[in-house]
């Protein structure tokens, strides 16, 4: 089914190489052309046991610019047994666009899709993508092109980037950049500079500490790069190229900061073909309410929670803006998704799966905040871990605190309701003056336990008032 906040089944990739060659022969190369018919028969078996209804298939730029590109179109559909679509370069930016747009919250800046045989740049502002253009620089053919010399691939995309308003869009917003070469790129970065999360969609890094670790890469050789291990064998001969780009599009647009994007062509194309009101659903709180329905003791209890949450944090002076508002009711809808696991783990597989959790519209402090305050709300305010730790680099004092809050706030809640609904309506809590009054009524009053009385004045330091229950 067609969703805002879909989720992979099965994911593969075959590393065909078909834009190997195509700049300088003006053809597709018949082992390239052999290993992808191989792996489309694969896909289409794969596809035929998992009952998959409908299949698209779509081909790009080696195949739109090779001239024997429609014979092997032909040779491919009858391979996966389905019709195959050639898209333009311009279509290829505005599917590239969309999703980004899929992937994140208010996208604003430009996409940039590096692939084997080009490398489409757009314009995003929220959910309107720009005029696109595509260039044959990707990472295949610039070093066909420039015969493997990076001296001569850098003029090469001086070129093809002049005069460009795509760059000029760029100016001080955000670069998405999509594409293998540039997620691994991301990941030899991650692991130089010790990030605490091993995640690549949202991945976010200041353009000017880009630029210099892309020159690094250029003048490295490969094989003596920290952590190449980490990258395929495959995409190492393409690192430099990439690298050679990425820097000189942040130094022709000044762009804020490069954020990765695992969302593409793919993503663009599934989000292309949702209604208009689907378009329009947040996708973390989608994403968020998959897992609260796949694996909460009783889906509804979450709804009680966001209403009695929100009433707390609203009677205490929180005033949230949108942005935090949704990762606070996405921590609801989260908080109880390891009450399977062993009570002693439930905390800390709850921050692994939440941390790593196939998220979209959500950036990695925001992650790491929902992670931190499931974390908290089963293992407790003092425990910890090093992963718990790392990720408390990621959130501002302000977000911290909150993640604080929220976690001794369900405490609280699952004492009183054990996680089930229509008890929570019945009972409110909100600060008063300088009390944080728990209000329940006589048929209830036996909930407020000494547990419950214990988790009450660790919230209520935390809020810097004084606990008192209200009976009747």
């Amino acid at each position: 089914m067609l969703s805002r906040s879909p989720a992979q089944v099965f994911n593969e990739k075959e590393m065909a190489g078909l834009g190997r060659g195509v700049a300088t022969t003006g053809r597709l190369a018949d082992d390239a052309m052999a290993k992808a018919l191989e792996a489309l028969v694969r896909f289409r078996i794969l596809c035929e046991a998992m009952h998959v209804g409908t299949i698209r298939v779509i081909a790009t730029a080696a195949a739109r610019d090779a001239a024997n590109g429609h014979d092997f179109i032909a040779q491919a559909e009858k391979a996966v047994g389905q019709p195959i679509e050639l898209i333009s370069g311009n279509r290829e930016a505005y599917l590239s666009a969309l999703g980004v747009i899929s992937g994140f919250a208010e996208p604003h800046g430009v996409v940039g899709d590096l692939g084997g045989g080009s490398l489409e740049l757009i314009a995003v502002d929220g959910d309107r993508a720009g005029e696109g253009v595509s260039l044959p620089i990707g990472g295949l053919a610039l070093m066909d092109r420039s015969k493997g010399s990076l001296k001569l691939a850098e003029k090469i995309v001086r070129d093809e980037l002049d005069h460009l308003p795509q760059l000029a869009a760029m100016r001080g917003k955000d670069f998405f950049a999509v594409g293998g070469t540039w997620r691994a790129l991301a990941t030899l970065h991650q692991h130089q500079s010790g990030y605490p999360l091993s995640v690549m969609h949202g991945y976010t890094v200041p353009a000017r500490d880009v630029a210099e670790f892309a020159r690094l890469v250029e003048r490295a050789d490969s094989s003596m790069l920290e952590s190449i291990d980490a990258v395929s064998s495959a995409r190492r001969p393409l690192l430099a190229y990439g690298a050679l780009t990425l820097d000189l599009l942040i130094k022709r647009g000044r762009p804020r900061a490069v954020v990765i994007s695992a969302s593409g062509v793919r993503e663009g194309l599934l989000h292309d073909q949702l209604p208009e009101r689907e378009r329009k659903v947040d996708p973390l709180l989608r994403g968020a309410q998959d897992y609260n329905q796949l694996r909460s003791r009783d889906p509804r209890h979450a709804a009680d929670l966001i209403g009695w949450i929100d009433r707390l944090v609203t009677s205490a002076g929180f005033h949230e803006d949108r942005a935090n508002r949704r990762l606070q009711d996405a921590a609801c809808l989260l908080s109880d998704i390891g009450w399977r696991a062993h009570p002693d783990y439930r905390g800390e597989q709850s921050l692994n799966v939440i941390a790593h959790a196939a998220f979209s519209g959500v950036d990695h402090a925001g992650r790491a905040f929902l992670a931190l305050t499931v974390f908290h709300r089963y293992a407790g305010a003092k425990s910890d871990t090093l992963m718990a730790s790392g990720l408390r680099r990621l959130l501002t004092p302000r977000l911290l605190e909150k993640s604080q809050i929220l976690a001794s706030a369900f405490r609280v809640a699952y004492l009183l309701s054990a996680g089930m609904p229509e008890i929570l309506p019945r009972v409110s809590l909100t600060c008063v003056d300088r009390r944080l009054v728990l209000r329940m009524p006589d048929d209830l009053k036996a909930l407020a336990s000494d547990r419950v009385m214990g988790r009450l004045k660790q919230l209520a330091r935390l809020l810097g008032r004084e606990p008192e229950v209200r009976a009747g």
